[in-house]
C-alpha cells in the first residue's frame, strides 16, 4: 500500500495540493486524471520519492517499479541488464556477485558472502531473470536481436519500452507509470493493459487514453480543487460521478445563496423595529450558510471545431502504385486506392511499419503544402477537385517558426483575419489573456499540439491529415478532438494510438504490416472483428 498524509505542494501564487491525505491499496488499480498544469506528474515524483513534499508525509513498499522518464540514462548498459536493473536488490547482488567471481583469490569472507548472494539471487529469482526480462521485451516488441545491444544503439521509442519493462520487472509490490502508452503501438498498448489487468499490487498509473484507464483502472485518483478525489470504476464512471456530485452542489448552493438573500431581506426590513430577537436568529443563520465559495474546478475544455471553406469533389484523393523504401528496403508496396469525400481513414499498425511514411508519400505534392518529392519513389497521386489539406505532423520540431509570438505565427495563414478573430480562436484552444503574445519557442508539446490545430481551424480545409494529433494532448483535449473530427464533414486520414478515437472516428480501416497494406471499408471495430 502507498499513503499520503497532509500532503501540501504549492510554487508561488499557485496551489497544486492543499492538505492532502489519501491511501492506494494493493490490488487496486488506480487512474491518476486532472488536466495538464494539476499536478499529476509532480504528485507522481512525491509517490517515487523523486521530490519531497513541502509538507506532509509519504509512506511506500520498499519494492517499487517506477517508469524512468530519462531515456539516456542507460546508454551504457545491454538492454536486457537494464530491465534487470528494475529490482535493485538482484541487480546489486549479480554485480557484487560477479566481482567476487573476477577475483583472483578468494578470501574465506570472500566465500561465506558469495553464499549470502547466491541466496539473494536465488529468493529474487535471479536464475531467470534474463529470460523472464526477454518476456517482457517481447511482448513490447523489442525483438531478440537487440537484447544484448546497448541502450545507446537503440531508437528512441525503444527505449521507452525497455524503460516500461524495467518498471515491471521482477514483481514489484507497487507499479507507478508516467503515460505508459506514449511511444507503444496498439498490439504493445494490449499486451500492456492485459499484464497490468493480471497484475495482483498496487498500480497508479498516469494516462491521457481514456480507453486503456477505462479498461484497466478499478478506482480513478483525480486531481481538482486542490486536492484528490478518490471514484470507483474506470475513467467514464468518475466523469459520470463527478458531474452528478458537482450539479448537486451547485444546485444546493443556488437554494442556500436564495435562503441568505430571504434572510437578508427580513433583517433589513425588521432590523430597527421590534422584532430584534428575530432579527438577531437569522443573522446567525446567514453566517451559518455563509460557508465559502463552492471550490472552482481546474479543468479547462478546449472548444475544437473543423468546417471547411468549400468542400471538395466527391473524389477526394486517387493514387496508384504508390511506394517508398529506405536503403534498399521496401516500406510503401506499390499501394494504390480511391479516397471519396467524407471518409474517414485510420492507420493501424505496428511502430515502425510505415504509416508516417505513407501520409508523407501521399503529401509530397499536396495542394498547399510545401513538395517534397524525395517523400515518395514511384506513382502517381492525384487530388480531387477543390481539394484543400490541413496537415498535423507527428513531429512538430520545425514546424513552428522561433522568434515569433504564438499570434503572429497563426496571422500568417490568414492575413486578412482580424487580430480579435485570431485571439478568439487561441481562445478556444486554451491560450486566455496575454497567453497569445507567448514566444514560440517557448511553447510546451500541449500548446505547440494546440496551436497547430488552430492553424488548420483557421485554414479552414476539407482533407485532414493527422499523424498522432493525440500525443501531448490531455484527456479533455483528446475527447474535444475525437467529438471534433466525429462532427467534420470532410475528408479524414488519422494515425494515432487511441482505440476510442479510432472507434469513434474511423469509417475505413489501412492496416500495414510490413510491406504489406490491407484496405478495409468499415469501422476498426468491425475490422477488429475479422481479425479475432
Amino acid at each position: 500500500m502507498i499513503s499520503v498524509s497532509n500532503i501540501s505542494m504549492r510554487y508561488g501564487s499557485k496551489v497544486l495540493f492543499e492538505e492532502v491525505s489519501t491511501a492506494f491499496t494493493a490490488g487496486r488499480r488506480y487512474g491518476l486524471t486532472g488536466p495538464n498544469g494539476s499536478g499529476k506528474s509532480t504528485f507522481m515524483k512525491l509517490l517515487t520519492g523523486e521530490l519531497p513534499p513541502q509538507k506532509g508525509t509519504v509512506a511506500r513498499p520498499a519494492k517499487l517499479g517506477v517508469l524512468r522518464q530519462d531515456q539516456f540514462a542507460f546508454d551504457q548498459f545491454r538492454v536486457i541488464d537494464t530491465v534487470i536493473m528494475g529490482n535493485t536488490r538482484l541487480w546489486s547482488a549479480l554485480e557484487e556477485r560477479e566481482f567476487l567471481y573476477a577475483k583472483a583469490e578468494m578470501t574465506e569472507h570472500d566465500g561465506m558472502r558469495l553464499g549470502e548472494l547466491e541466496g539473494i539471487v536465488g529468493e529474487q529469482d535471479g536464475y531467470s531473470a534474463e529470460s523472464d526480462a526477454a518476456i517482457l521485451l517481447q511482448g513490447l516488441d523489442i525483438p531478440d536481436e537487440l537484447h544484448a545491444r546497448k541502450m545507446s544503439e537503440i531508437q528512441g521509442g525503444q527505449k521507452v519500452r525497455v524503460l516500461l519493462a524495467q518498471a515491471l520487472f521482477g514483481h514489484p509490490q507497487a507499479l507507478l507509470l508516467d503515460e505508459p502508452t506514449n511511444h507503444l503501438d496498439l498490439d504493445s498498448i494490449h499486451w500492456l493493459r492485459k499484464f497490468l489487468v493480471e497484475y495482483d499490487g498496487t498500480l497508479i498509473v498516469i494516462s491521457h487514453d481514456r480507453h486503456f484507464l477505462n479498461e484497466v483502472c478499478t478506482h480513478i485518483a483525480d486531481i481538482d480543487y486542490q486536492t484528490i478525489i478518490t471514484y470507483t470504476g474506470g475513467y467514464d464512471d468518475m466523469v459520470l460521478a463527478k458531474t452528478q456530485i458537482r450539479s448537486r452542489l451547485e444546485a444546493d448552493t443556488v437554494q442556500r445563496e436564495k435562503k441568505i438573500a430571504q434572510l437578508n431581506d427580513f433583517i433589513a426590513r425588521f432590523s430597527a423595529g421590534t422584532r430584534s430577537s428575530q432579527v438577531q436568529s437569522r443573522r446567525k443563520e446567514v453566517e451559518r450558510l455563509q460557508t465559502g465559495d463552492l471550490a472552482r474546478s481546474n479543468i479547462q475544455r478546449p472548444y475544437i471545431r473543423f468546417q471547411m471553406a468549400r468542400p471538395s469533389g466527391r473524389m477526394a484523393l486517387e493514387f496508384k502504385d504508390v511506394s517508398k523504401g529506405f536503403g534498399g528496403t521496401t516500406v510503401i508496396p506499390e499501394f494504390s486506392a480511391v479516397i471519396n469525400r467524407g471518409e474517414k481513414i485510420v492507420l493501424v499498425g505496428r511502430n515502425g511499419v510505415g504509416k508516417t511514411t505513407l501520409l508523407k508519400a501521399l503529401l509530397a505534392d499536396a495542394p498547399g503544402l510545401p513538395p517534397s518529392p524525395g517523400d515518395i519513389d514511384t506513382g502517381s497521386v492525384r487530388w480531387g477537385h477543390e481539394a484543400s489539406v490541413g496537415y498535423f505532423p507527428q513531429d512538430h520540431n520545425n514546424v513552428i517558426r522561433k522568434g515569433m509570438t504564438a499570434v503572429e505565427w497563426l496571422h500568417q495563414f490568414d492575413p486578412d483575419a482580424a487580430r480579435q478573430d485570431i485571439h478568439g480562436l487561441l481562445g478556444q484552444m486554451l491560450f486566455s489573456g496575454e497567453e497569445g503574445s507567448k514566444p514560440t519557442a517557448a511553447l510546451s508539446g500541449g500548446e505547440t499540439a494546440r496551436l497547430l490545430f488552430c492553424r488548420i481551424m483557421l485554414q479552414k480545409p476539407n482533407v485532414l491529415v493527422l499523424d498522432e494529433p493525440t500525443n501531448h494532448l490531455d484527456l479533455e483535449s483528446i475527447n474535444a478532438l475525437n467529438i471534433a473530427l466525429q462532427k467534420y464533414e470532410g475528408t479524414v486520414l488519422l494515425v494515432t494510438h487511441d482505440q476510442d478515437v479510432m472507434e469513434e472516428v474511423g469509417t475505413r480501416v489501412w492496416h500495414l504490416d510490413h510491406g504489406t497494406i490491407r484496405d478495409f471499408k468499415g469501422t476498426y471495430e468491425d475490422y477488429a472483428t475479422t481479425l479475432a
